[in-house]
This record gives structure tokens, sequence and C-alpha cells, in this order.
């Protein structure tokens, strides 16, 4: 089975450590595996669109003009 190395933060390595009874690898393994979920779910969900890289630039350009102004009123307030 291949393995795998973090870095964590002193503080986290502290809390890991006061607690010894979880098993971090499994905890670890888990959270890999739920994104891994997720990220497969996106490939299906992708495998079926038909839209095009252009369509994809366009939204996104939208969805970054609404943040900026979102966020833009919201600091005005």
């Amino acid at each position: 089975m291949p393995n795998i190395t973090l870095s964590i933060s002193e503080k986290v390595h502290e809390i890991m450590k006061k607690h010894r009874e979880i098993r971090w690898s499994e905890v670890a393994r888990a959270a890999l595996m739920k994104q891994i979920e997720k990220l497969e779910i996106m490939e299906r969900i992708a495998s079926k669109s038909k839209l095009t890289m252009k369509d994809i630039d366009v939204i996104n350009e939208k969805i970054k003009k609404e943040l900026y102004i979102k966020t833009k009123n919201e600091s005005c307030d």
C-alpha cells in the first residue's frame, strides 16, 4: 500500500498527540475518500456537459464580475 506524508502545524500536532485514541491515518483516509467521491461526481457531470471552453470562460467572467460587485457593495455597508 502506498504511503503519503503530510505537513501539519505544531498546534495541530500537539492536539493530535493529546488524542492518541483517534486513528489519525483513518481520519485522513476518510477525508481523502470524501474528496475523491466529490471529484468523481463532478467528472460524471462534466462528461455529460455540452459546454465548450469558451462557454465556461464566459460563465467564469460573469461569476467573477458578480462576486466583485457583491463584495464591493458589502464593504461599503
